[in-house]
């Protein structure tokens, strides 16, 4: 998230922050590059990894508090996490050998670790998050006493913590690794495209393609916030970003308050979930399930598809029915202007795909050449005469460290949750009784799934919503016979609602507080236009095709029939099609529309009747209306 501050900054505090953020940028630079090794200098990922860390934990610490009493002992406590960052990078490799014999160096540097990502954790995302990880922590001491699928083995709290805290199965394993080395690179790369122009002509290509058009204002929006949202990997820096511009502009056309904050935080919510970066989860999930990064975009590419059509189709019908005037021409670019100043950019996209899919490089290798396309661009042309300079290299190297301290703490608490789910077989036992709440039954299981998901997910950035639900939900999917691909996919859709859902819903309360709407009608609103992510991930569990997965006409059959089903039940939502409609046409549209997107595996028979009947209550709806119409105008002649 931002790391920008009400409180008053000293000018050595900042000085210190903005070094302190640009060394874990530069860190991830040196890895991504193998600039180790080139010059002879072989490391531990390990090694980098604590490097991260402590300076992460420092730039917690040394965050601006509203309260200057506690500067004092913050500073004190950022020295203390950034030299135990670097002693552990220098001494892992002896203690890492002696981890069984637990040297008091071990336990001393794992308990102090615990303690201080756990604070770090509490100040960037809140308590909840801590009180999971104490939660599987006092569990895993107690466990072996219960009896059933979650007793544990039995496990001393010293050699548990040298395990959690040292191990490569716990703070410094997979979790941290993708978000110090991913995670980072990607971040690098959105700062320096927004930098470079890179937002300007996104929102300037948005406005130019949908300015003209009914709704226009909130079209630009839906646009504008999917392009920078799949970069940005934060949905509240996305909303913020483009908020400022696309929230006053749909107020301005005529939507209310309400419903322009909620199409920024839906679109830029549904930047997470759009390929190719997805936020960079696309890169995590590749990890995760051993498989190509291409075999994760093209899954998740149909599922993005409705979910942007849904939310274009409900702001076209609501822009008609609320009579929503037009873009301003004047405030709209030249078509020709925006793309000969902008089709640069494609340079760096370039490079990411290049290097991916043409050179098989590292998915964080691959970010740093997007990364330096940008920085040419912006070095060399710009956007509309506006070139990047030294300061805003200096700045995108500082807000690339402060944006990805939150994700790095929860990179590391989801590490001690692993460490701590293999060492006392909790994890298995986890999963087991989580299959036998389920009892068997999939959709059971799919809606509990999807409570712990959004219950779990509530204001956590989203690589960090999917790190968590990667390590405690998806295996139990997997266990039920749910395709791997589709569990990843289910358990980050659902992780992302938590964005709109309510209570916390902290991605509308934001757009609401630009929008000065009421944070609870927005954040309704919201569930309302993203309506499809609460019902796509059941979807493609039970029906793969819509994952591109299975033979070419099912595929075709079911994507044909998921889009119709969506444009009926998003008619219905928004009571309007040619004219305002009535509650009963409404919840016949959605009937209709539920008829084309309820998947019956294996029962050909019922699913061709299923859309036949869905087919017949449209036309007759569609029928009526036309035949309205033809009275009216007789009636008016």
């Amino acid at each position: 998230m931002s790391d920008h501050v009400s409180v008053h900054e000293p000018k050595a505090l900042k000085a210190t922050r903005t070094l302190l953020g640009s060394l874990i940028a530069i860190a991830a630079i040196a890895y991504a590059s193998d600039l180790f090794s080139r010059i002879g200098l072989a490391i531990y990922t390990e090694q980098y990894l604590a490097v991260v860390l402590g300076t992460s934990l420092a730039l917690v610490f040394l965050k601006p508090q509203a309260n200057p009493a506690r500067r004092g002992m913050d500073a004190c406590v950022a020295v203390v996490a950034f030299i135990a960052g670097l002693y552990l990078a220098v001494q892992y490799p002896m203690l890492v050998e002696r981890q069984l014999d637990m040297p008091p160096a071990a336990l001393a540097l794992s308990g102090l670790f615990f303690v201080l990502v756990l604070e770090g954790l509490r100040r960037v995302i809140g308590i909840t998050l801590v009180i999971v990880v104490l939660a599987f922590l006092t569990f895993a001491l107690v466990g072996h006493n219960f009896s059933g699928p979650l007793q544990t083995r039995q496990i001393d709290l010293d050699r548990l913590m040298v395990y959690v805290g040292i191990d490569t199965n716990g703070m410094l394993g997979l979790t941290l690794s993708v978000a110090a080395t991913i995670v980072i690179g990607f971040v690098l790369f959105g700062q320096l495209l927004l930098r470079s122009g890179g937002a300007d002509f996104f929102n300037d290509m948005a406005l130019t393609l949908m300015g003209r058009s009914k709704g226009g204002s909130g079209k630009i929006a839906t646009i504008a916030s999917a392009l920078f949202g799949s970069i940005s990997g934060v949905v509240v820096s996305n909303i913020v970003a483009t908020g400022v511009v696309t929230i006053r502009m749909m107020k301005q056309g005529g939507f209310k308050p309400q419903t322009a904050a909620a199409i920024e935080t839906v679109a830029s919510t549904g930047g997470q979930i759009m390929p190719p970066v997805m936020g960079a989860v696309a890169f995590l999930m590749a990890e995760f399930l051993q498989i190509s990064y291409s075999e994760v975009v093209l899954a998740a590419l149909v599922p993005a598809i409705l979910y942007y059509a849904s939310l274009y189709i409900q702001v076209d019908l609501e822009a008609a029915k609320e009579e929503i005037k037009k873009i301003d021409p004047a405030l709209i670019p030249p078509k020709k202007q925006v793309f000969s100043q902008g089709w640069i950019f494609a340079i760096p996209f370039a490079g990411v795909i290049g290097a991916l899919f043409f050179f098989n490089l590292r998915p964080e290798t691959a970010a740093l050449w997007g990364a330096l396309g940008a920085l040419i661009v912006g070095l060399v042309r710009g956007y509309n005469g506006k070139r990047m300079g030294l300061a805003d290299i200096r700045d995108a190297l500082a807000e690339t460290g402060h944006s990805i301290v939150d994700i790095i703490m929860i990179g590391a608490a989801a590490g001690f949750i692993i460490g701590i789910l293999n060492v006392t077989g909790l994890g298995f036992g986890l999963t087991y009784a989580l299959v036998q709440l389920g009892q068997g039954n999939l959709f059971l299981l799919l809606v509990i799934a999807a409570a712990v998901c959004i219950v779990l997910g509530m204001g956590m950035p989203t690589v960090g919503v999917y790190l968590l639900l990667a390590v405690l939900v998806a295996p139990s999917l997997v266990q039920v016979g749910v395709e791997p691909i589709a569990a990843h996919l289910f358990i980050f859709y659902m992780g992302m609602m938590s964005m709109i859902t309510p209570p916390i819903a902290i991605g509308a309360f934001f757009a609401a507080s630009i929008a000065k709407a009421d944070p609870i009608k927005t954040s309704f609103t919201a569930m309302r236009l993203g309506w499809t992510a609460y019902i796509i991930p059941f979807l493609f569990v039970t029906s793969p095709a819509l994952l591109l997965i299975g033979d070419p006409m099912s595929i075709a059959v079911s994507v044909v029939s998921a889009l119709v089903g969506v444009w009926a039940v998003s008619v219905g939502f928004v009571g309007y099609l040619g004219h305002k409609r009535k509650p009963a046409a409404r919840l016949a549209f959605m009937i209709a529309g539920a008829l084309f997107l309820v998947p019956l595996p294996g029962e050909t028979e019922l699913l061709i009747g299923a859309r036949l009947a869905g087919l017949v209550i449209l036309g007759l709806l569609i029928g009526f209306s036309c035949s309205a119409k033809g009275r009216l105008a007789v009636r008016t002649e």
